[in-house]
């Protein structure tokens, strides 16, 4: 090292930046610095840290120049423009540096980097990493969307039209509209576009460059002139504000008799002349610069002023935020910065965080308008940090802003539906399908998109993975219009049953196919698939799972014989279709690297868990008739048949109906039935209101009457019969087997609990939690029961439980 001058070839770097940098301090001006250094020429005495004592340097340095004394101070030195300072040191190696701008650096910090000259330590060290870091700044060709990002910058900063208004009293002459800022972005904008292949054009002097882009035919002489004779004004008019009180301020006094003392201070007789001369310069200024960037599209779609760029938390970017609802403005701006910084792998392209540039305050603001913003934000942060990249998310947002909505409206008030996107997203795909929003498809339309994707000679692990696709695609799909609020959650159960039975269907007869290519087929012998619970009924929801019974029938089974399959590797008719089960329950619900596709309870097949997981007809039929217990005829009015043929479909149907329309012993029947429900309250008894299903008054009574009535009049009234429980209960009351009063009320019920468990299942995994749910939630909740509030709900449902638990005390009254 050399003594006389040991900063040479000490790899210590100082970088002024800003208007330091650029020669154009103010009067009071802070100065910019950014602290490098190279591991490589950096010589310390044995035992000492190299960062470690770079960074205590740095500190006493800082503190040298900052720090008051009886004398006063130098300067404030502001640090906060080196890389991603909210999570670095204050001393940077020059190697952690160039890998920072070269994969997360961002379009302002290349502008920044314009007015960047070595003034302290290893100058030379310092001019070269400044050569290293031209490429970054200074790009030879600049694609669209990083010009778009450019634009983008100052319009954050503050928004060129309609946002702000010139003034005089109070105007900030820095950063409001026609101020300095919008001259210095005019030229640095210009300067990044094509400064990369114009050398003339990296002047880091504001008046400089605007001469140069005059020279190679940027701009003409009149703008440049203006430009520069306006910069001049504004920079004595900050001169002079910051003279008064030795205070870093931009602003313009507003009180009259200051305002009075400072227009004479900048050499005007009266206020009216410094206001005249003032706001010709502004509104120049602005005109230019709205010329500039007139074809920019807009940032925002309301009033809202969002900064998310540069080094400090900017107030009106804060208090934009407050207003919108999020508690901690400032976590808000600094989790859209550390998007920037790349922290996530979706934000690591440089294509993607110009991408985002764009949308990002429209997003913010949607995401602000849910009804739980702070928890909107959280969501679409975990969300974000799951994709594998973000360039089609927020092309797709700029350009389809009803999907920014609907993606806002998911993650302020739907959780589960933010994990299942993050899990697949080509959903969004799905979304952009003019139809999403259409008619709910049919039950034809979900064979038709299963059939296309489940091609017949695919192999069987292909057949599984596409189901899972369009199957989920469906679902979610089915969930998105419940949420845009197309349809309601009741409505949906239809729709989610259709699919299930489209995929039910669809894969029997693939398991058949494949199943007769090893083993042959059972002469004679065919299966179906019967549902059963919410799948029979038609009342699913975006969780429910299958409860599934497979019937089959083969010669000689009535008899106890055993046929046989006639293939190569031939089965016994029991061993057969049990294979088939399992096949299907294992299509149904294994997992494999497109998810599952539902859970699958074989639990109401004949003799439940200890039964064969297939059961012939001819004893289906016997256990039906003479061993199954009432609460299993119960579960039988749900039953409906979903895949098979023809032939033994009916007969399967026959015999179910038969069974249900026996005549019954009232008093045996009633007191079954409220021996049952005792039996579940006692295991599964709650006081919880939102457990709907298990409350006293909830599904579990409402079913229970409607299965009760069903199978104590099918033998008079045949057309009671119905596995939908709301379509049994209008049944009933035709019947007269139901007062119509007592029909509404229980039809009512059952609209209402469906609607809200739909609507929990939706959106939320596990138990509803009401004073922990998304404040989304609980609105919706509230609004789907047209109910002002989640407290009006709750006491809706006190009043009703009750309702409908004398009803079942009343209606399944045992002799």
């Amino acid at each position: 090292p050399d003594i006389d001058a040991p900063e040479r070839g000490s790899g210590y770097i100082v970088i002024a930046m800003g208007k330091y940098g650029a020669f154009e301090l103010n009067y009071s001006s802070d100065i910019d610095l950014i602290v490098f250094y190279d591991a490589e020429l950096s010589h310390l005495s044995p035992g000492l840290e190299l960062p470690d004592f770079l960074v205590r340097l740095t500190r006493d340095l800082v503190r040298l120049i900052q720090e008051r004394t009886a004398d006063g101070y130098v300067f404030r030195c502001d640090l906060r423009l080196r890389p991603d300072a909210g999570a670095t040191q204050i001393a940077l190696s020059t190697d952690a540096a160039l890998h920072y701008y070269e994969t997360v650096g961002q379009n302002w910090e290349r502008a920044a980097l314009i007015k960047a000259r070595p003034v302290g330590g290893d100058i030379a060290c310092g001019t070269a990493f400044l050569d290293e870091l031209a490429p970054f700044i200074w790009r030879r060709y600049l694609d669209f969307a990083a010009i778009a990002d450019v634009h983008a910058m100052k319009r954050q900063i503050h928004a060129h039209r309609g946002f702000g208004t010139i003034g005089v009293a109070g105007h900030d002459v820095k950063l409001g509209p026609g101020g300095i800022r919008e001259i210095e972005f005019f030229a640095q904008t210009q300067q990044l576009i094509a400064g990369g292949r114009q050398r003339l054009l990296r002047s880091p002097e504001t008046l400089t460059a605007l001469d140069g882009l005059v020279a190679h035919g940027w701009i003409s002489g009149l703008v440049a002139s203006d430009l520069a004779q306006a910069y001049r004004f504004l920079r004595t008019v900050e001169h002079r504000a910051q003279m008064l009180t030795d205070e870093q301020t931009h602003t313009v006094p507003s009180e009259p008799d200051a305002l009075a003392r400072f227009a004479s201070f900048c050499g005007f007789e009266t206020v009216a002349q410094f206001s005249a001369a003032l706001l010709d310069v502004l509104t120049t200024v602005q005109q230019h610069y709205a010329r500039l960037f007139e074809a920019a599209p807009q940032l925002t779609s309301g009033t809202a002023n969002m900064v998310f760029a540069g080094k400090a938390d900017d107030p009106e970017t804060l208090e934009a935020l407050s207003a919108m609802g999020f508690s901690q403005p400032s976590q808000v701006v600094a989790t859209v910065r550390s998007w920037h910084h790349g922290r996530y792998r979706a934000m690591r392209s440089q294509r993607s965080r110009e991408r985002l540039t764009d949308v990002q305050a429209r997003l913010i603001e949607a995401l602000g308008q849910t009804a739980d913003p702070n928890q909107a934000l959280a969501n679409f942060d975990r969300f974000l940090a799951d994709l594998p990249s973000g360039l089609q998310l927020f092309a797709l947002l700029t350009t389809k802003p009803g999907l920014l909505q609907l993606l806002a409206d998911i993650m302020g008030s739907a959780p589960r539906l933010a994990r299942i996107l993050s899990r697949r997203r080509r959903l969004f795909d799905a979304v952009l399908d003019p139809a999403a929003f259409g008619p709910l498809p049919s039950r034809t339309d979900f064979d038709r998109r299963l059939s296309e994707a489940m091609p017949s000679d695919a192999d069987f692990e292909t057949v599984l993975d596409a189901a899972r696709i369009v199957c989920g695609e469906q679902a979610f799909l089915i969930g998105v219009r419940i949420l845009a609020g197309t349809i309601t959650p009741d409505d949906a159960g239809e729709a989610y049953a259709a699919l299930a039975d489209s995929v039910i269907m669809l894969l029997h007869l693939r398991i058949e196919s494949d199943l007769a290519a090893i083993h042959g087929r059972v002469p004679g012998g065919d299966a179906v698939v019967v549902g059963m619970g919410k799948l029979g009924g038609c009342e699913m929801t975006a969780t429910s799972d299958l409860d599934l019974i497979v019937i089959y029938d083969a010669p000689d089974a009535a008899l106890g014989g055993a046929p046989v399959s006639d293939g190569a590797k031939p089965l016994p008719a029991p061993v057969y279709y049990a294979r088939l089960t399992q096949r299907l329950v294992a299509a149904l619900s294994a997992p494999t690297t497109e998810g599952t596709l539902y859970q699958v309870d074989l639990r109401l097949r004949p003799s439940g868990q200890k039964g064969p997981l297939a059961t012939s007809l001819s004893a289906f039929i016997a256990y039906q008739q003479a061993d199954a217990w009432t609460w299993e005829h119960m579960a039988l009015t749900r039953a409906r048949v979903i895949s098979g043929r023809p032939d033994l479909r009916a007969r399967v149907e026959t015999a179910i109906r038969e069974v249900l329309r026996r005549p019954r012993d009232p008093g045996k029947l009633a007191t079954d039935v409220r021996d049952m429900r005792a039996l579940m309250a006692k295991e599964r008894g709650t006081a919880d209101i939102w457990d709907l299903k298990f409350v006293r008054g909830g599904f579990v009574d409402v079913e229970f009457i409607a299965q009760y009535l069903q199978l104590l009049t099918a033998h008079d009234h045949k057309r009671v019969l119905d596995p939908n429980t709301r379509i049994a209960l209008f049944k009933l009351a035709d019947a007269q087997a139901l007062s119509p009063e007592d029909a509404r009320t229980l039809c009512g019920a059952v609209g209402l609990y469906s609607n809200l468990a739909g609507l929990q299942r939706l959106m939320s995994d596990g138990p509803f939690e009401s004073r922990s749910a998304p404040r989304g939630l609980q609105d919706r909740l509230a609004k789907l029961a047209g109910q002002p509030d989640l407290a009006a709900l709750e006491t809706e449902l006190r009043h009703l439980l009750p309702r409908i638990h004398d009803l079942f005390d009343r209606l399944v009254a045992a002799a």
